[in-house]
């Protein structure tokens, strides 16, 4: 009765790490969805305006400007994708090191494939993340002051 409880504990002390990377990705997807909103509130306010009648030269702008946050709203969702796919991946990771215990099977190189995936994933979303930072701070608004 002592080992099962052991092992049992064991895998309790390995999936505490994994479950701490789970609230960072938490916090990560609760700021790219705060970018989200943005990108899209603006284009909301750029298309209204448009609609409303520009000068030309100035509808010229905003259709840039739209273009510029339409592909921004489209790293930003990559970025959300490839971070929701980390913490699923996350999620497997400590549910395999609890199934590997209960059912006492070596299930460590799937453990790490899985882990390995989750990292590639976060990686993949800050990279995307960073590029739309980027594109934000590299493209001002110059149709309105």
């Amino acid at each position: 009765m002592t080992e099962p409880l052991s092992d049992l504990s064991h895998a309790i002390q390995l999936a505490v790490a994994p479950v701490f990377l789970l609230t960072a990705l938490a916090t990560l997807i609760n700021a790219l969805n705060g970018r989200l909103a943005r990108v899209v509130d603006r284009r909301r306010v750029v298309r209204k305006r448009l609609q409303e009648g520009a000068a030309e030269e100035q509808a010229a702008s905003m259709e840039r400007e739209l273009d510029l946050l339409g592909r921004r709203g489209n790293f930003i969702y990559k970025a959300i994708f490839c971070q929701v796919l980390s913490a699923l991946l996350v999620c497997l990771v400590v549910a395999g090191a609890f199934v590997g215990t209960m059912i006492q099977a070596n299930v460590t190189e799937a453990i790490a494939t899985l882990f390995i995936l989750a990292m590639l994933a976060m990686i993949g979303g800050l990279g995307l993340f960073l590029r739309e930072v980027y594109m934000a701070v590299s493209h001002p608004t110059h149709w309105e002051p």
